[in-house]
């Protein structure tokens, strides 16, 4: 009896090997011959059941991963808004724009396939399994023995991937920088004949991001073969255990065996995917560690206050002095002076002195390390810091315009101005006669940082820009430097005028910007070295005559 069995299982196994077809037409055979019908369209109705089921399930969670990717993008753009300077200057171009874009596009793949996935592992796994118990409990056991070293090579595979990811995400933000710097500094490598120098270093940077790339591309390789080898290993043992069961009686038929290779083959998606899954939460419990690591991170300047704050233009600087956090440089010395409502202050100094720092700190762009400054009798730290800022026409020294129209850039100042409005900030800024003999005039697209324009031509429209603010405070920050003697004193002109009733406060390296101030300060290594008017000044020894 126990030969026959042999000769039996021998040529069935045989004949499963070579011919699929035949296990279908023995399973007939052995199982489902009577009920042929009602089989077919049992696994019809299931099939369309589960294609539902799978639609749905899609449909919810990709939907929700992509609502996800959407409330972290916005929740990390907001973020970068109320951080201060000072994390600016900490940390690269290339690895903020990473965090939010590759970072949150793999936390994106947890949340929506990982999840789905993991899901459709757990039951399909528990569907199945229970099945295979019903049927035979010992022939179960030893099919599932190879699970065990899967989770263990799962486990030891991932922690490896993880480590990988974080290398590569690192010299993926290194690339990014570089790759941003280069373009906006490509008038400086052009004009240094720098092109092969910057390609080499670009080589090399990416040859080593290739070659992090292709690290956890092998380590993620490896689950292929891995699955396939357990899932060939839990065969073999469901063919050597379930022969030996069948030779000796203990299960009634072959069909038995071929249902539990049919299903271990049903397995072989959830548990391959096992590998998938694990890699893509590893890359996303990477990503999310680096984006949590600047969500936390508080801004040094916190606006204290609800409370509506409405600036009249009085500042007052009572001995402040500023120590710059990353540079340990102490910018400002026990600097005291005022400038009353209506006042236009210059401050004049050699580069270094601290000039734009005073400006700086009247921004609340930093805190003041020692002293007060205060604003209408109130210290800055008690105003309201969006007020404060709202009420501020700020010209930086680096003139900086967006990829946009003219026309826009200039009304960043104030969106709702109309273009008679823009047409007249730009005539006071004497940028109009350069602006309309562009083809598109007003409307003409600036490139990346207003690449389009001139140094003089950036400034000038900067300078429109706050003017169309119209706000109480002017603060002005060497605007004027590249622009010639003739342009910059029909600017001033211009200026005099406009800032007839606003608080505004001037910095130069250049005795001609301040000759029209009410007063004027000299700036030496932090501290005030002279202070008064044009006709005080000129009579006086020093950097001013």
């Amino acid at each position: 009896m126990a030969y026959n069995r042999l000769m039996k299982f021998t040529g069935f196994y045989g004949s499963f090997i070579q011919y699929d077809f035949m296990l279908i037409h023995q399973l007939d055979a052995f199982v489902f011959k009577d009920e042929l019908l009602y089989n077919i369209v049992l696994i019809i109705a299931t099939t369309l059941i589960a294609g539902l089921l799978t639609f749905l399930m899609r449909q919810t969670l990709i939907v929700m991963s992509r609502h996800v990717e959407f409330d972290l993008k916005n929740e990390i753009f907001r973020q970068y808004e109320n951080l201060s300077q000072n994390f600016y200057k900490k940390n690269r171009t290339g690895d903020l724009m990473n965090r939010i874009s590759e970072d949150v596009g793999k936390v994106r793949m947890y949340v929506g396939p990982a999840v789905m996935y993991t899901l459709n592992t757990v039951i399909r796994f528990a569907v199945v399994t229970v099945h295979m118990y019903i049927i035979s409990p010992k022939l179960t056991l030893y099919t599932l023995l190879p699970l065990p070293i899967l989770a263990y090579s799962i486990f030891k595979i991932s922690s490896e991937i993880n480590r990988r990811s974080s290398l590569y995400q690192q010299n993926l933000s290194k690339l990014s920088t570089f790759t941003q710097e280069m373009f906006s500094g490509i008038r400086v490598i052009k004009a240094y004949s720098l092109e092969n120098q910057k390609q080499a270093d670009f080589t090399t940077l990416s040859r080593d991001s290739k070659d992090k790339n292709m690290s956890l591309a092998k380590m993620n390789a490896l689950f292929g073969p891995l699955m396939i080898l357990l899932i060939g290993i839990s065969n073999l043992v469901v063919i050597y255990v379930g022969g030996m069961m069948y030779i000796n009686g203990q299960i009634p038929d072959l069909g038995v065996i071929a249902q539990f290779i049919l299903y271990i083959n049903m397995l072989t998606w959830p548990v391959a995917s096992l590998g998938w899954i694990s890699s893509m939460v590893q890359e996303a419990e990477a990503s999310q560690k680096r984006i949590n690591e600047f969500l936390k991170t508080k801004p040094d300047i916190q606006n204290n206050t609800t409370e509506r704050t409405a600036i009249q233009g009085d500042i007052a600087f009572d001995n402040v002095t500023f120590t710059y956090e990353d540079t340990n440089i102490t910018a400002l010395k026990n600097v005291s002076f005022k400038v009353a409502k209506g006042e236009t202050l210059a401050i004049l100094g050699r580069t270094g002195s601290g000039k734009s720092t005073i400006l700086s700190l009247i921004s609340r762009l930093y805190d003041v390390e020692k002293g007060k400054i205060t604003v209408d009798g109130r210290e800055l730290e008690e105003l309201n810091l969006f007020d404060l800022r709202n009420n501020i026409g700020f010209v930086p020294q680096d003139a900086f315009l967006f990829s946009d129209s003219i026309k826009n850039n200039i009304k960043f100042g104030n969106e709702y101005a109309s273009d008679d409005e823009v047409i007249s900030v730009a005539k006071k800024a004497v940028v109009h006669d350069n602006i309309i003999n562009f083809n598109n005039q007003y409307e003409t697209i600036l490139g990346e940082r207003g690449i389009t324009l001139s140094g003089g031509q950036k400034q000038r429209v900067s300078i429109a820009r706050a003017m169309i603010k119209d706000a109480p405070v002017l603060l002005l920050d060497d605007c004027l430097s590249a622009v010639d003697t003739e342009t910059e004193e029909a600017i001033l002109n211009n200026l005099l005028e406009f800032c007839r009733d606003k608080t505004t406060i001037i910095v130069s390296h250049r005795v001609s910007s301040a000759k029209n101030a009410d007063r004027i300060i000299i700036l030496e290594d932090g501290e005030i070295l002279q202070q008064g008017t044009h006709n005080q000044l000129v009579s006086e020894a020093g950097y001013y005559k």
